[in-house]
């Protein structure tokens, strides 16, 4: 648990923070040894440290494991189970023990499922814990301590140098070139410069209080001291893993929907069996064995016990599908959902761009050029205002820029699994990277001295020898620059090259100034050289992280498909906003910052949220607040992150993407899916395919309902009609069988119709099945089952035995399935070019009859399910017949369809033409 600080020996609140109400980084130094009652030279007493433990805990984050045996047991407490599990006595009963134990397995599949998926959620909530750092250097009654960073209280002194990790919260108090790496909280790439001088502003993101460190981010040069403010669940990482154990998983669209649609039939269908059986016991059709009997059977063979079984299916075949797509899916139905998303929320860094720092850019005294070639390994040329390749070492100021970057720059690259690895901060890389361009080496400094950069001057120096002569190569920020050159006295167009430069600062990019001075032979150190005197301002560069190739048109295919593509970034506005462009994230892409969410309440941003596409200077929290808002506006996201800092949002969204190669533990366990290549466009391709499968279970459900309600049907009309039942209960049950084996898995197959992606998202809310479809599985399965009894009556009333009847009538169920099988494939006429498309499905069929013929034929087997071996007319003919009847009408039905969706469509395309002219 955090402490806090005290200012006397009294109890420490657990308050966060009861000193002033002055935040952190505005408060001096005076202030913080007060508030915290602490001294920035010597630190705590041992005494003082040891009560500040005792009162409020240790440093360390706690995550506590739900047993194993309660989270499996609690994937039972589901109503789809519960009716899952009656059939399954049901069937288990009537001695069906094939079906029973399908339907079991498919019921322990399910809670296995769902057991994996917690089981991941904790996993997450164990990494985030183990981010903290074992170790750390404290300072107590004078003296430098290592002690365990649980031990790490607040008010302690901390001493940090490169290389270590921060144990805890801290305000510096003292900072000498200290560089954070703090990706992990905020996304943004660079090592961000420390300093301990208060800040002005009342507001500041995450990634502005520079005057911070927050616990697990990495110091990568220079030293520092800060009291510690906050420790174990206060701290940024600690919320961020409150935040992860407080979303709790959803179920998908997907799921929702099935969960809906599996009940209100189940309810149906029981109603209707209790109705049946109260009509069966006042008219005396049967007698109470018998009726009994035909009612079970009723339900039996009209509950779609196949379709969680078809569903897992279909959804594991597209599993399969995404992971050829480099797509790695966690949960079964986190492959639909992706299909129904409307919104893509995504970081910048590394998805929608390289992650690899890279010059644009170049500015001369005489002339602006372009440098192609994007990232670290690409080749490169230099190009003038008109697109035309110039020779850079034929402008002397260029040949100079380009030697300066490459003498200047400590940045290295290495290979590793086929990526560039850089060792070193991101804009010496760009620079690096530029040397290695254009010249085709790598640079090898000649230093002498150096003078590393520094927030107070802003700029660096290097003393070199190059061609034969010493020389001061300088870098810096633009301004500090031409300063030093005024502070010299030389003449600069300072307004010139302010209005060059701002341009590229419009664009989000980052411009860095190189000079050259000569210097005397026999210099050897740099501070004891005016630096400015002589110096020659060889040109700026323009350093922004460049779009990743091919992102450009992923994103415009995807807002072709209706799916808004958002930046959530922690980067800065500029830089966001400037990408969200080159992309075309929006016709007007809209930025606010996380300081200014901060200033909406909840309410206010689900009312606004839809306005804006770039969110910047993120935190965490705003992330998650971000898709909160979106789902309350009945959006269906994605979000797609790789740092501790995503992890709440990504658990909350309603599919979490991380990414495979960059990506944390945290946030790969906090997920639903993993790019494996980290690359964005590979989600364009999970998206199709997820509208593929859900497609394909819309077909399943649609095929299974009206041949499962036919069975059920002719027993519901033979007892209305008062007649012997067509069918024997062991042949209902076959039937089910037989086409949980085989016919209701043709559609696993199903290639993805076309132009799947022109049309937009699916609205969930809307259900699975629309009313046509609806009225679809009432006709169809009165079609089938009417005309497997009007065989049955005409054959026997011409005095053929029962046996041959029901044969008859079973196969006239079967092939009634098959061919409105072919009706359902695709939306295109049976007999088209597209008949042949899905291949498997023949398959399919030919194992279907082949088994249709050992029921028939097989004498052990005619013994078991009452048929016989009836001669083609009666046993082929007739259902082939019945078959070709249930294609015809399906089809007539079908083009009806596309016919009345034609007109409406046509319709409201003039009503929208009409208003357009108004």
């Amino acid at each position: 648990m955090a402490e806090q600080p005290n200012q006397s020996n009294t109890p420490i609140s657990e308050t966060p923070d009861p000193g002033p109400a002055t935040p952190l980084w505005q408060r001096s130094t005076a202030q913080l040894q007060t508030d915290y009652d602490t001294d920035v030279t010597t630190g705590l007493s041992a005494a003082e440290a040891k009560a500040r433990l005792a009162q409020n805990g240790p440093n360390e984050l706690t995550a506590k494991p739900q047993s194993n045996l309660l989270r499996f047991l609690k994937q039972f407490n589901n109503s789809i189970i519960y009716i899952l599990a009656a059939a399954a006595i049901m069937t288990f009963f009537m001695h069906h023990y094939s079906d029973s134990i399908v339907i079991g397995l498919v019921i322990v599949a399910n809670a296995f499922i769902g057991f994996f998926q917690e089981r991941s959620a904790d996993n997450a909530l164990a990494r985030i814990k183990a981010l903290l750092v074992s170790e750390a250097v404290v300072i107590r009654d004078g003296q430098k301590l290592t002690m365990p960073s649980r031990d790490v209280v607040v008010g302690d002194l901390v001493q940090l140098e490169a290389g270590d990790t921060v144990p805890a919260d801290l305000r510096l108090v003292d900072a000498d070139n200290l560089k954070i790496q703090e990706s992990a909280l905020t996304g943004e790439t660079d090592s961000v410069l420390k300093g301990e001088d208060p800040l002005t502003a009342s507001d500041l993101a995450l990634a502005d209080r520079s005057n911070q460190a927050f616990a697990s981010t990495a110091v990568t040069n220079g030293s520092g001291r800060g009291i510690v403010t906050v420790t174990g669940a206060q701290t940024e990482i600690g919320t961020i893993q409150q935040h992860v154990a407080k979303v709790k998983a959803q179920p998908t669209p997907l799921m929702r929907n099935l969960n809906r649609l599996g009940l209100g039939l189940s309810l149906a269908i029981l109603v209707v069996a209790v109705l049946l059986f109260v009509l069966g016991m006042i008219t005396h059709v049967y007698s109470l064995p018998t009726l009994l009997i035909a009612v079970i059977t009723m339900v039996v063979g009209s509950m779609p016990e196949g379709l969680p079984a078809s569903t897992s299916v279909v959804l594991a075949m597209g599993t399969q599908q995404m992971t050829k797509q480099n797509v790695i899916v966690k949960t079964l139905p986190a492959v639909e959902t992706l299909g129904a998303v409307d919104i893509i929320n995504t970081d910048k860094t590394g998805t929608l761009t390289k992650n690899e720092m890279t010059v644009t850019d170049v500015l001369t005294p005489k002339a602006t050029y372009t440098v192609t070639g994007v990232g670290y390994d690409a080749a490169g040329q230099v190009q003038d205002q008109q697109g035309q390749t110039v020779a850079w070492q034929d402008d002397a100021n260029l040949e100079w820029l380009v030697q300066i970057a490459g003498q200047t720059s400590d940045a290295e690259f290495h290979e590793e699994d086929g990526q560039w690895v850089l060792t070193g901060e991101p804009t010496d890389g760009a620079l690096t990277a530029l040397y290695h361009k254009l010249t085709g080496q790598d640079p090898d400094p000649q230093e002498i001295d150096s003078l590393p950069f520094d927030s107070a001057i802003r700029y660096s120096a290097r003393l070199v020898d190059h061609r034969n002569q010493r020389w001061l190569l300088v870098k810096g920020a633009p301004q500090t620059l031409l300063r030093l050159m005024q502070d010299q006295g030389q003449t600069v167009d300072t307004a010139a090259w302010q209005d060059r430069l701002s341009q590229l600062t419009r664009q989000g990019k980052r411009v860095v100034a190189l000079g050259y001075q000569p210097v005397p032979a026999d210099a050897d150190e740099v501070d004891d050289l005016p630096i400015g005197q002589n110096l020659h301002l060889a040109g700026m560069t323009g350093i922004i992280d460049p779009p990743r190739p091919g992102v450009a048109d992923d994103v415009k295919q995807l807002r072709y498909a209706g799916i808004k593509v958002k930046m959530i970034t922690g980067d800065d506005p500029e830089t966001a906003a400037a990408i969200a462009a080159q992309l075309n994230l929006a016709e007007q892409p809209k930025a606010i910052t996380g300081p200014e969410l901060n200033q909406l309440s909840d309410a206010e941003l689900v009312d606004k949220i839809d306005q804006y596409t770039v969110f910047a200077r993120t935190t965490p929290a705003d992330k998650l607040r971000i898709v909160q808002a979106q789902q309350k506006r009945g959006h269906v996201v994605s979000m797609t992150g790789d740092g501790v800092n995503d992890a709440p949002a990504l658990k909350q969204a309603d599919i979490g993407v991380a990414m495979g190669i960059r990506g944390t533990d945290v946030a790969k366990d906090s997920a639903d899916m993993v790019l494996a290549d980290d690359d964005f466009t590979s989600l364009l391709g999970a998206v199709r395919e997820g509208r593929h499968v859900f497609d394909n279970i819309r077909k399943t459900i649609r095929f299974l309902l009206p041949t499962s309600f036919a069975e059920g049907l002719i027993v519901v009309l033979s007892i209305l009609m008062d007649q012997t039942l067509p069918l024997f209960p062991t042949q209902l049950l076959w039937i089910n069988m037989v086409s949980a084996l085989t016919i209701q898995f043709a559609f696993i197959f199903e290639p993805a119709e076309s132009g799947i992606m022109k049309r937009g998202p699916r609205d969930v809310t809307k259900g699975i099945l629309g009313k046509y479809d609806i009225f679809e599985v009432v006709y169809v399965s009165l079609l089938i089952s009417g005309l497997g009894m009007f065989a049955y009556d005409l054959l026997t009333s011409q005095g053929l035995s029962a046996v041959v009847g029901s044969t008859m009538t079973l196969n006239v169920i079967i092939f009634g399935k098959i061919f409105y099988l072919f009706n359902l494939q695709n939306d295109h006429p049976v007999l088209s070019k597209y008949f042949f498309r899905n291949k498997m499905s023949f398959v399919i069929v030919a194992i279907l009859l082949a088994l249709q013929a050992m029921i028939i034929y097989w004498p052990a087997m005619q013994g078991v399910f009452h048929t016989t071996s009836a001669n083609f007319t009666y046993g082929w003919g007739v259902p082939i017949l019945a078959g070709i009847v249930v294609l015809v009408v399906t089809e007539i039905a079908k083009a009806l369809r596309h016919r009345w969706q034609h007109l409406v469509q046509n319709k409201e395309q003039r009503v929208t033409a009409d208003r357009q002219a108004d």
